[in-house]
């Protein structure tokens, strides 16, 4: 199994850890700790490379519920200087983004993946991909929006709709031959999801994986594992790491965290006991 991307081919063979970097004032889990300069953001980059990250995901918009859309424009100054640095690093990077002028700019500095929330509904969003000859691209699941997801959070079994959701969105991006090796899925953890559900998602997510398409979990720091735990969100490392651990024993194949270097560290035991069985 492979993830085709603009300047890698990232073999999925061993699950791949993906290291978030927020340059946003108003994450929700690390409150704009690395949004003061882009040297700080870079050098963030730089240690998660250190703790073992494969892969960079740079996002410069909160999509924490509740959170209003953020400009092009204030999006575009927050990230671009930090992409501009992060492709030298040596490892596909990845940009958070929904907005296609934005997704364009960051795959003409170079940038590897688009991980989008909104899974190429934009308007233009399928285009900017389409008219890249190799970039990847991750669709995620969001039922309703950022700003009111979690006001009205799906109804009914969720993993049977998700896995239509993101079945639809990849014959989309065929049909505009895109090619499949491009593809992974995000079931979006958190995204207009009660909690029942995203446990759910996990206990079964075996059934999203019946097309053979990579999966990207991202559990880290949610707030579905404070609501089990009783841990604040910045307690939930523990929390963060069994799932994404438990979600790789399912059979994701990348992890998006936060805490790399504790994420990089149960992964080595869940492999070492693996190769054992």
């Amino acid at each position: 199994m492979r993830w085709l991307t603009s300047r890698f081919e990232i073999a999925l063979d061993r699950p791949k850890v993906m290291g978030i970097v927020n340059v946003t004032p108003d994450s929700f889990s690390d409150g704009g700790r690395y949004f003061a300069s882009t040297r700080t953001a870079v050098a963030h980059c730089e240690k998660l490379l250190v703790e073992g990250a494969h892969i960079l995901d740079i996002g410069g918009e909160s999509s924490r519920p509740g959170t209003p859309p953020v400009p092009l424009d204030e999006e575009r100054a927050r990230v671009l200087p930090v992409l501009r640095e992060a492709v030298l690093l040596g490892v596909p990077v990845s940009v958070d983004t929904y907005k296609p002028e934005l997704m364009r700019e960051a795959l003409d500095l170079g940038c590897d993946i688009i991980n989008d929330i909104w899974a190429l509904r934009q308007p233009g969003a399928v285009d900017a991909i389409a008219a890249h000859p190799s970039c990847g691209v991750c669709l995620m699941h969001m039922h309703g929006e950022p700003e009111t997801m979690q006001r009205r959070p799906m109804e009914g079994d969720a993993v049977p709709q998700v896995l239509a959701f993101l079945r639809s969105r990849s014959a989309a991006l065929v049909a505009r031959s895109i090619a499949e090796e491009r593809i992974v899925w995000d079931a979006g953890t958190g995204f207009g999801k009660t909690v029942e559900q995203n446990f759910a998602l996990l206990a079964r997510q075996s059934e999203l994986l019946a097309d053979g398409r990579p999966l990207v979990a991202g559990w880290s720091r949610k707030s579905s594992l404070g609501a089990v735990t009783g841990q604040p969100v910045n307690e939930r490392t523990a929390a963060s790491v069994a799932a994404a651990v438990l979600a790789v024993e399912r059979g994701a194949r990348i992890v998006r965290v936060h805490d790399v270097r504790e994420t990089v560290a149960a992964l080595q035991v869940w492999a070492a006991t693996v190769a054992q069985s």
